[in-house]
């Protein structure tokens, strides 16, 4: 029961495998050939099922004698070249989920240039107001330096709408810098979020080419999806062929147990037989001897000579040639013979 157990986990566990790489293979291709998802969909399961069907049956049947060389080459090709296929549309679905989780962070990236260049020309818009209001303010210097008070404060009342124009700027441009800088912070925490997802994937481009990493990021990536084709789809494969290896072993086994049992029950049987049959010969012996001291008694009847053919077995006598009659004469004369006195 456990052995069946095992041979059951391990095929569940190469169907949800191989089912899992056919979807992720199947999105894949879907992706590369997007104007034909439905087609693209419906081939790629049915290939799917084919390869699963043709390891097994290939393994069922490679010392079958009556198949074909160059139908077992083209089933094994087409097998190997399934895997690969396979391989490619999950190495298409890993990419394209790559490449949707690291876009946003090209994308945040240039929203930040932008928005600091923004920001850069609200900062020179309050620069130059605020120089245009201290200009100002030096005009009026003048004036009061001189003592002519009252020409100065009517030259402030001139500027007034000047001023009015460029304090308003100032704060409109502050408002501005508050705002891009609230937005930016915002795609900042975005960023961050991204970049703490990454995070494992750095770790181990950094293990691989080191203080390079951030030029090989993209390499390394790569080179994780290739890992994990080469890893997945044959897996299955290789999942359901050991399944059916410890089919195949347990038929054997259990073949091979219902043949002992044979075996041990005809020897029981042939053990009873040959004690029944010992034990008959005991019987007839010790009838035999009974029925010949009677004989020799003269204290015999005819139902003591039926008895005694019908344990020789009469038929049997029949077969050979010999007449239980005349078996009983001569049984008789010799008798007469035996009884004669000797001259």
């Amino acid at each position: 029961m456990r052995n069946l157990f095992f041979i059951l986990l391990v095929f569940i566990s190469a169907i949800s495998i191989s089912g899992i790489a056919a979807a992720y293979s199947i999105i894949g291709l879907a992706t590369l050939f997007a104007g034909a998802k439905v087609a693209i969909i419906a081939m790629g399961t049915s290939l799917e099922v084919g390869k699963l069907v043709a390891a097994s049956w290939l393994y069922q049947n490679w010392n079958n004698k009556n198949l074909p060389f160059s139908i077992k080459s083209y089933l094994t090709t087409s097998v190997i070249v399934l895997v690969f296929v396979t391989s490619m549309g999950i190495f298409g679905f890993l990419s394209k989920a790559h490449l949707d989780q690291v876009r946003p962070t090209s994308n945040n990236a240039v929203s930040i240039t932008l928005i600091d260049k923004q920001i850069d020309q609200q900062e020179i818009i309050i620069t130059r107001a605020e120089n245009t209001l201290d200009r100002l303010d030096k005009a009026l210097d003048v004036y009061i330096d001189k003592e002519y008070v009252s020409r100065g404060l009517k030259e402030r009342k001139k500027q007034k709408e000047e001023r009015d124009f460029l304090n308003n700027e100032i704060r409109i441009a502050m408002d501005k810098i508050a705002e891009l800088t609230l937005s930016k912070g915002n795609i900042e925490l975005e960023q961050l979020k991204i970049e703490a997802d990454v995070g494992p994937l750095k770790y181990v481009a950094e293990l691989i080419y080191g203080d390079e990493a951030k030029d090989h990021f993209d390499e390394a990536v790569r080179w994780i999806i290739i890992v994990l084709i080469f890893v997945f789809d044959p897996l299955a494969v290789l999942l359901l062929i050991a399944a059916n290896i410890s089919l195949r072993e347990r038929k054997e086994a259990n073949e091979t147990k219902k043949i002992k049992e044979e075996k041990n029950k005809n020897w029981q049987q042939e053990a009873l037989r040959a004690k029944t049959t010992a034990q008959t010969l005991r019987d007839k012996q010790k009838y035999y001897k009974s029925f010949f001291e009677k004989l020799g008694k003269r204290d015999i009847k005819n139902r003591d000579y039926e008895e005694f053919f019908r344990n020789m077995g009469t038929e049997e006598l029949l077969k050979l040639g010999l007449d239980p009659d005349e078996i009983r004469i001569k049984l008789d004369q010799i008798m007469e013979w035996n009884e004669k006195p000797k001259e």
